[in-house]
C-alpha cells in the first residue's frame, strides 16, 4: 500500500473529527493552523524535497497531537483529566505533551534540512544548532500566544491554556528541550540511515 495515501488518510480522518464540534471554534483555527499549514508545505515539496520516511511519520504525529488539542482545547483534554485526578493534581497537563512534541519533532527536521542541504556534518554541531532550531521555534510559539492574547483579550485564555501556572512559558519551552534532546538521542541513526537510502 502507498504509505503517502496511508498519510493522507490518517491525516483527513484527524482533521475531520478534530473539526466536528470542537470546544471553542476559535481556538480550533489558533491550534490547528499549524497542521494545516505543514499539508500544502509537504505537498509542493514532495517531488523538489521528498523528506524521509520518518520525517514524514513525525510531522503526522505533531499534526495529530495539534488536532486532538485543537479539538478539545489543550486544557480539556478528557484522558488528561483523568490522569490529573489520578496524580492529585487539578491542572490537565495535555499542552505539556503538545510542548514536548514540539521539540521533538521541528528537531529532526531541522536536522534533516541541514543534512541534507550538507550545512554541517552529522555530529555535535548539527544536534546542537538542530536544538537550537527547536528553542527558537518553541520561543517564537509562546510569543505568538502573547500577540494573540494581547489582541484578542478573554478570548485567547482556551489558546494560552496556561490554567494559573505562572511558570507556563518557561515550562513550555524547556519540555521543547527535553523533546529535542530525546529525539536526537533515540532517533538520530535512524534518519541516518535513511538518509543515506534517499540518496542511492
Amino acid at each position: 500500500m502507498n504509505n503517502k495515501l496511508v498519510w493522507t488518510a490518517i491525516y483527513f480522518s484527524v482533521l475531520a473529527w478534530s473539526a466536528i464540534n470542537p470546544a471553542d471554534p476559535f481556538t480550533w483555527w489558533l491550534e490547528a493552523l499549524p497542521a494545516l499549514i505543514a499539508l500544502p508545505i509537504l505537498f509542493f515539496t514532495r517531488k523538489g524535497f521528498p523528506l524521509t520516511p520518518l520525517a514524514y511519520g513525525l510531522v503526522l504525529v505533531h499534526c495529530a497531537v495539534l488536532f486532538v488539542g485543537a479539538h478539545y482545547t489543550y486544557a480539556e483534554v478528557p484522558l488528561f483529566d483523568t490522569l490529573a485526578q489520578w496524580m492529585g493534581s487539578e491542572r490537565n497537563n495535555y499542552d505539556k505533551v503538545g510542548h514536548f512534541t514540539q521539540g521533538f519533532v521541528p528537531v529532526m527536521l531541522a536536522r534533516e534540512v541541514m543534512l541534507r542541504h550538507q550545512a554541517v556534518k552529522a555530529g555535535g554541531w548539527c544536534a546542537f544548532l538542530s536544538t537550537c532550531f527547536a528553542l527558537a521555534l518553541s520561543a517564537f510559539y509562546e510569543l505568538i500566544e502573547w500577540w494573540v492574547a494581547v489582541a484578542t483579550g478573554d478570548d485567547a485564555e482556551a489558546f494560552l491554556g496556561t490554567q494559573g501556572y505562572v511558570w507556563d512559558t518557561q515550562s513550555d519551552m524547556f519540555l521543547a528541550l527535553i523533546g529535542a534532546v530525546v529525539a536526537l538521542i533515540s532517533l538520530s541513526r535512524l534518519q541516518d540511515k535513511q538518509i543515506a537510502n534517499l540518496s542511492n
